[in-house]
């Protein structure tokens, strides 16, 4: 039949232009632009082998195979079957693994089948040279396509070259219509900053440590100091006091330990507000108030535990947040399909985005916006139900860990801090000056 078919070898594809764009295969240096791939891939298909086009094959892999944002945008484009294998992670390094062989079966059952005149392969794979052979075998023209190597070398097999009946180069000039190279701040790659709103809920302590902070705060004022108004040492035992130096800050304050990073994004150090009241060297025999301890801190998750605000009940929520409505209880069906729709073709699965997205849903279906004023009354905590909501919304987006079904906890903050982000951009709005 006169059609032509491509089939894509998506790791190869994205890391050779890695490699040519950013001097490394690593496809997270490339940001790609996969409606205008498609279109690229398609109007090339066309030209060079002069026959309509009947589908193109994306092959890629996936962690447990389940499909990442970019695979669910492309499955759902004019004339694309994503096809996808397992990704696994071995010495430190992901690879691929069921991908060829995938390729493979699809490459020998079009040929059989007679279902295309041509066909187009972006691989640079050699275990794919008996499928290439088998479809020539059966009267199918192959064509070979290769992106520029960094090196101006090979990176494609050579009995694979050899066996192709045609074959081509998506250049420089070619791979930047839909691939652009990452810009880094410096010479060398750094790790990201994290954005300020995730930062903040990071320095959040947990109801442990405020409880050890206000503790250690506590015996400090309840040690009754010696005649002189120094610790009660002999002079000369080798202790800081006998060597004439001030006191030590007490080990709970200095030791604790929150679980989790603290506004600087270091593990075990105490925030300002676990070392706030504490004496500092040379005022031990000076009094300190116990301080009080935070009335609103975040776990990992919402539905796991948290500090009970002053007017809580000491079972729940406030009937006020209890009764806050759920995203689904606000959405219809039409707009339950054009949510699908959006998530497939325009949130990118980053996990701020991904809890604007929810909050924007959220604040733009309620028909009360004292909701808005309820909800921010208890930042940074997500009432329980609109919380596991937020997350299993998360879930649809690949966020989960591999071979888990917890998401990560950095990408749990992050989820968090977009919805507070859009909640917060709403009441600056509500509270803006009219302009006349």
């Amino acid at each position: 039949m006169d059609r032509c078919v491509v089939l894509v070898d998506a790791g190869y594809l994205l890391g050779a232009a890695a490699s040519l764009l950013a001097g490394e295969p690593a496809r997270s240096r490339i940001t790609v632009d996969h409606a205008a791939l498609i279109k690229g891939l398609r109007d090339r298909a066309e030209a060079d082998t002069q026959q309509p086009l009947l589908r193109i094959y994306w092959f890629d892999g996936a962690p447990d195979r389940v499909p990442q944002p970019e695979h669910r945008r492309l499955r759902v484009m004019p004339r694309v079957t994503v096809r996808l294998g397992a990704l696994t992670r071995s010495d430190g390094r992901w690879a691929q693994k069921g991908v060829d062989a995938a390729m493979h079966a699809e490459l020998t059952e079009l040929a059989r089948n007679r279902a295309c005149s041509d066909i187009v392969l972006v691989t640079g794979d050699g275990d794919l040279l008996p499928g290439l052979m088998s479809a020539k075998e059966h009267g199918v023209a192959v064509h070979l396509w290769a992106v520029q190597a960094a090196d101006g070398d090979y990176n494609q097999s050579e009995d694979l070259v050899a066996e192709a009946d045609e074959r081509r180069v998506l250049d420089r000039t070619w791979i930047p219509q839909a691939v652009r190279a990452k810009e880094l701040a410096g010479a060398c790659p750094t790790p990201p900053v994290p954005r300020p709103e995730i930062a903040a809920i990071l320095s959040a302590p947990l109801p442990e440590t405020a409880a050890a902070a206000a503790a250690a705060a506590g015996s400090q004022t309840a040690r009754p100091p010696a005649r002189g108004g120094l610790p009660r040492t002999a002079p000369g035992d080798g202790s800081a006091a006998g060597r004439g130096e001030p006191p030590a800050q007490p080990a709970a304050a200095a030791t604790a330990d929150t679980g989790q990073p603290n506004g600087n994004g270091a593990k075990g150090v105490p925030t300002p507000k676990d070392l706030a009241g504490l004496a500092r060297p040379g005022s031990a025999a000076a009094p300190v108030a116990p301080q009080p301890v935070p009335t609103a801190t975040l776990r990992w998750s919402s539905e796991k535990g948290w500090v009970e605000r002053g007017t809580a009940p000491a079972t729940g929520e406030p009937p006020e947040t209890a009764a806050l409505p759920m995203l689904a209880q606000l959405t219809t069906a039409e707009q339950r399909w054009a949510d699908r729709e959006e998530d497939i073709t325009a949130v990118s699965g980053d996990p701020f985005e991904v809890g604007q997205v929810f909050a924007r849903r959220w604040i733009g279906r309620l028909s009360e916006s004292t909701h808005v004023r309820q909800l921010s009354t208890e930042y940074p905590r997500i009432p329980h139900r609109i919380d596991g909501e937020l997350l299993r919304y998360a879930a649809r987006f690949g966020l989960l860990a591999h071979k888990d079904d917890q998401i990560d906890e950095h990408d749990r903050y992050a989820i968090r801090a977009g919805f507070w982000r859009e909640i917060d951009t709403r009441m600056a709005a509500e509270h803006a000056p009219v302009s006349e």
